[in-house]
């Protein structure tokens, strides 16, 4: 069984994070995101796989190589434009019609036990199994709804707080396995989304798309204050308080809480750091004050969307939503 990672995306949300590298190559715990995606798949058994790539193609390729450190056998499909999430299946779709495969998404962390969905895929001759999660927070993440036999019926809108019930809605997590029949239903040499393009057509035809409701861990980096809550939760199951890369140096009477350093990042004395991320080779100088901001330098970035120019470094807010609660 082959793995097909998702990693074109621009990663706008996540911005100014991507703007020298792609979403799934940014550092979490000082590891590049993607590289939990690759070992999660050859934790369980899938060994050959395929990444699509668009922006910032080399952040990936220098992050994972070959696979051989990962005990995988690594290739990429370079898209000259963005397929969208099954129209890059279509673009490699002579190697992935032998057999059942799983896609998932590049930007996640979980420990869901992908070999369970495997299973449930296979006893029910799936077309697709999608690897659905309670959604209890009510996050904006749009609704799939289910029969009682577990086919999935309907994608539908994100979930309103106002209307909450007893049960919570849910949610794609982004795991899936896939029968090359699905190809059948996905569109030639265009963009096309699965779960626009592909999925309802298939549910309309009467095949079986599976939703398979999983157990487990499971974190999405798709914006500032997701990446954040999720390294902050991790921190916090290790009793860390700040998470440092390469060469970070913190001067005398500096105070650095709650906060990720990626590499070479230099906190001066005196300085005051809370609930932050500090991108590769950002000097904080002494005296400052940072919160609730990303910071990177200002010459990595070609165009400033928002934020504050302080000195050599560009100063974007952000609001996590439980960062208060953490200190």
């Amino acid at each position: 069984m082959k793995g097909f990672i998702l990693a074109a995306g621009f990663g706008t949300r996540l911005w100014p994070l991507t703007e020298d590298r792609t979403k799934p190559a940014i550092p979490f715990l000082n590891k590049p995101l993607i590289t939990y995606s690759v070992s999660y798949l050859a934790s369980h058994a899938i060994r050959d796989i395929i990444v699509n790539l668009h922006h910032q193609p080399d952040s990936i390729r220098n992050a994972l190589g070959t696979g051989r450190a990962f005990g995988v056998s690594i290739c990429y499909s370079f898209e000259e434009e963005i397929l969208g999430t099954s129209g890059a299946l279509d673009f490699v779709r002579e190697a992935l019609v032998e057999d059942d495969f799983v896609v998932i998404n590049g930007k996640i962390v979980t420990d869901i036990d992908l070999s369970k969905a495997i299973q449930a895929h296979r006893e029910r001759g799936a077309i697709a199994t999608l690897v659905l999660r309670e959604n209890p927070a009510l996050e904006r993440f749009s609704i799939v709804e289910t029969a009682a036999d577990g086919r999935v019926t309907r994608f539908a809108g994100m979930p309103d707080p106002a209307q909450s019930g007893d049960s919570a809605p849910l949610m794609f997590t982004g795991i899936q396995i896939l029968s090359p029949r699905i190809f059948r239903y996905i569109p030639r040499s265009r963009f096309s989304h699965s779960t626009v393009d592909v999925y309802p057509q298939a549910i309309a035809a009467g095949e079986v798309v599976l939703g398979h409701v999983a157990a487990g861990s499971w974190y999405e980096m798709s914006t500032l204050s997701r990446y954040f809550e999720a390294s902050l939760r991790f921190m916090r199951g290790r009793d860390e308080s700040v998470t440092q890369g390469a060469g970070c140096v913190i001067g005398d009477g500096a105070l650095v809480q709650n906060s990720v350093l990626w590499d070479r990042v230099t906190v001066e004395p005196n300085s005051t750091v809370r609930l932050a991320v500090l991108a590769d080779d950002v000097r904080i100088p002494a005296g400052q004050y940072i919160e609730h901001s990303v910071v990177v330098l200002r010459d990595r970035v070609r165009e400033i969307e928002r934020g504050e120019l302080i000195g050599e470094n560009l100063v974007v807010p952000f609001r996590a939503r439980f960062g208060e609660h953490i200190d």
